[in-house]
């Protein structure tokens, strides 16, 4: 078992014969061994050239065997060597392969840091919206969440927009269509109209969200609560989708009247869309928390439009209400039956 030192099994084999009988000839180690010349000549050669067997001082044309205390130490410490001097190129790359590892991740994290930034505060986020509207150059796109805004997001809003109105900046909004419940929210939003902000309304909204140039996004961390901060977004990839979520919604939204939201389009059976927004969102299995906040309304004005479109449809349970409103053609995209079924 000195293959490690680099030492075959043959010329082990022949390595002690020779330490046994010094003296022995090439012929004697093919007759003691009893293999073919040039197996035995092959596995001499190999200790020759690891200084086992050298040529003998008082004999010129014969080999002397070293002795195994000097042979194969030197043997022994040369691997231990060479496996030291190993353990220390990988310790080296070890070290280098740590250098790899802290740029990647360094630049993953700037990669990071330009693709997402996180706010934390309602100052820090203010600040960072004024920023960004400062240097807006051509559009801003926004979904205003919540139904009645308060006087503080109200306040807020309007220098920003006289500063965009003010560099030709296009503005448009979608607001809830709860906001019809709220004078205030009403008259903000006449102001808004009449300093160019193109304001429409739709039933319910993904989440809030500020589109600068298409090519910021400000959304929250969790459309739940608002104190757990804001995301800005700047991915081209993210970004682009964003700007086709809103131009779907603002397709379907209804422009501001001033007054009450105009009805759309539909017989009088069919849903408002405030009504499907309510059927869709509880199809989702959402709460009557979750469809209340979306809808921007209290949780009990949610649980009342609920039971009122029980009623209206003759259904014991939300998902017979779904299923006879996608059957009447009431929901977007449902193909009405031909023939009702009763459930």
């Amino acid at each position: 078992m000195l293959e490690p030192l680099g030492l075959g099994a043959h010329a082990a084999e022949v390595y002690r014969a020779m330490l046994k009988r010094p003296d022995f000839s090439l012929d004697d180690l093919v007759a003691n061994l009893g293999w073919q010349p040039e197996l035995v000549r092959s596995a001499l050669d190999e200790c020759v050239r690891l200084a086992l067997i050298k040529p003998s001082w008082d004999a010129p044309g014969e080999l002397r065997v070293v002795s195994p205390e000097v042979g194969l130490q030197a043997l022994l410490t040369r691997q231990e060597n060479e496996f030291l001097e190993r353990q220390k190129r990988i310790a080296e790359a070890r070290l280098e392969v740590a250098r790899f590892i802290d740029e990647y991740t360094a630049a993953q994290q700037r990669q990071r840091n330009t693709v997402i930034e996180r706010l934390i505060g309602i100052d820090e986020i203010r600040t960072r919206i004024e920023e960004f509207t400062q240097e807006c150059e051509t559009e801003l796109l926004a979904f205003a969440t919540g139904g009645p805004q308060t006087e503080a997001s109200r306040e807020a809003s309007r220098p920003l927009c006289e500063k965009l109105a003010q560099r030709g900046v296009v503005m448009r909004s979608i607001y809830l269509d709860s906001v019809y419940n709220d004078p205030a929210t009403v008259e903000h939003l006449r102001w808004l109209h009449s300093h160019g902000d193109q304001v429409r309304t739709t039933a319910s909204l993904p989440s809030r969200m500020l589109l600068f140039d298409r090519m910021r996004a400000v959304l929250p961390i969790d459309p739940d609560a608002s104190a757990a901060g804001a995301l800005v977004l700047h991915g081209r990839g993210i970004i682009t989708i964003l700007g086709e979520l809103f131009e779907r919604v603002w397709e379907n939204a209804l422009p501001f009247s001033g007054g009450r939201p105009q009805p759309r389009d539909r017989g009088g059976e069919e849903l408002s869309g405030q009504e499907q927004a309510v059927l869709r969102l509880l199809g989702e299995g959402l709460t009557d928390e979750v469809v209340a906040r979306k809808l921007g309304v209290s949780v009990r004005t949610g649980r009342r439009i609920t039971a009122e479109l029980m009623g209206r449809l003759g259904a014991r349970s939300r998902f017979q209400a779904g299923l006879r409103a996608a059957q009447l053609g009431w929901l977007e995209g449902a193909e009405p039956e031909s023939s009702s079924t009763a459930v």
